[in-house]
């Protein structure tokens, strides 16, 4: 295997393995508009870094992370429906984001890698770095795993019984953006729901548990990135689109399995 795809192998299994939670309770609490419009506010992270020249993926991390508080915030207030502000937020921030992008005109600036991804550009660092991120979100979400649930169940319900909701929506949120920051590498800000969801979606037909579904999403989330690559290095198709692809096919094929009982 050459050394470019093995990298792209890696850095795609270190996304889809923690994205696979996180995608069940996008599934469960309805949270696709959430992860779109951290995902188009990624455009916005390259371009503080490109201004204060940071790195770029940090710079990715830490707007991600900033809107996801201030969404938070916004939430609390109740200014606005959430999906309303979602919307609103959404397609502004992707907006503001292509827009100052094409003003750095003397940057060599790949705007299709940010939007679709680069995952075959992917190197040694890139894996270390996913690879790292994942292990802290994973070993965070089984920390929170029963307050997430709790939660996800009945809010008011959870209070009572002394979960902190408010924080642990917050903690979902933050490790969401975070997962979001690095799947831009895997398949760009408009397709990185797609990742979330579609393995998720799929797991929830094949399985009955809310356990076995998180496991499943990452397994599919795993396939869905060997797919891809595998369909990319054939027939020289774009790798990010691919992934998604490669996991909408596994949904169909779900869809012919007859649900357990």
């Amino acid at each position: 295997m050459p050394d470019f795809l093995l990298y792209a192998l890696l850095s795609g299994l270190g996304v889809a393995v923690v994205a696979g939670p996180l995608g069940a309770f996008a599934v469960w609490r309805r949270m696709a508009y959430f992860g779109d419009t951290l995902a188009h506010s990624a455009l916005l992270g390259v371009t503080f870094g490109l201004l204060l020249q940071i790195n770029l993926n940090f710079a990715v991390a830490m707007g991600c992370l900033l809107l996801a508080l201030v969404l938070v915030a916004l939430q609390q207030n109740r200014l606005l429906a959430t999906d309303t502000l979602l919307g609103i937020l959404s397609h502004s921030t992707l907006a503001l984001g292509l827009v100052t992008l094409s003003l750095f005109t003397d940057s060599r600036i790949d705007l299709l890698a940010y939007l679709f991804g680069d995952i075959l550009s992917a190197n040694r660092a890139d894996v270390i770095t996913i690879w790292l991120i994942s292990l802290v979100v994973g070993a965070l979400l089984i920390w929170l795993w029963r307050p997430l649930l709790a939660i996800t169940v009945h809010e008011e319900l959870a209070q009572v019984e002394g979960v902190r909701v408010t924080a642990v929506r917050t903690a979902l949120m933050l490790l969401m953006a975070l997962v979001i920051a690095i799947a831009m590498k895997v398949v760009g800000a408009l397709l990185i729901t797609a990742l979330l969801i579609i393995p998720a979606a799929a797991s929830r037909r094949l399985t009955h548990t809310p356990e076995h579904m998180a496991i499943g999403a990452s397994l599919l989330g795993c396939l869905s990135v060997g797919g891809g690559l595998a369909a990319s290095f054939l027939w020289d198709t774009p790798a990010g689109p691919s992934i998604v692809l490669s996991a909408a096919l596994l949904f169909v094929l779900s869809l012919l399995v007859r649900q357990p009982r």
